[in-house]
């Protein structure tokens, strides 16, 4: 038996606001840059504007390509947020695991200092929790919570 998701960020209202924030300084960097119309009557400098350009459209392109992937098994669960950071636990370091409704811890992303331990989610509010035998804590946001609780609790669980 074997869970698999793949989450990413699709949600409308953050793309209202993450494309303006992408296409303004790009625009404004042609009209200055390009046309050689300073925006506005005291204009910043063309360096930090093609900065400022450049800067927003990566943050844009970083929301595109930021996904976290989760995959249970029997043996281990593993958790890649990329491009972050890549996680594996092996079921026999796990002192509990289990899927829970951790309310809003703080925005998405990568949340430090939880009182989950280090949190991972891309959207909602449900996850897999988990203890591990030495204490270390980290919780997996999910989608597929009933699917995801299912394998948990056949192959690992409230141990």
């Amino acid at each position: 038996m074997e869970f698999k998701e793949e989450q990413k960020f699709t949600q409308w209202w953050l793309w209202l606001i993450l494309i303006p924030l992408g296409v303004l300084p790009v625009v404004g960097a042609y009209f200055q840059i390009v046309r050689a119309e300073p925006i506005g009557d005291n204009a910043i400098s063309d360096k930090l504007l093609l900065a400022m350009a450049i800067i927003m459209l990566l943050v844009v392109v970083l929301f595109l390509v930021m996904k976290l992937k989760t995959r249970v098994d029997d043996t281990e669960i593993q958790m890649r947020f990329f491009p972050f950071l890549s996680k594996k636990t092996k079921w026999t370091d796990v002192k509990k695991a289990e899927v829970i409704n951790y309310g809003f811890v703080g925005g998405w992303g990568i949340r430090l200092w939880t009182r989950y331990g280090t949190v991972y989610n891309i959207k909602g509010n449900k996850g897999l929790a988990i203890e591990l035998l030495n204490g270390k804590k980290f919780l997996i946001g999910t989608q597929k919570e009933a699917e995801l609780d299912e394998i948990v609790k056949r192959v690992g669980g409230q141990k």
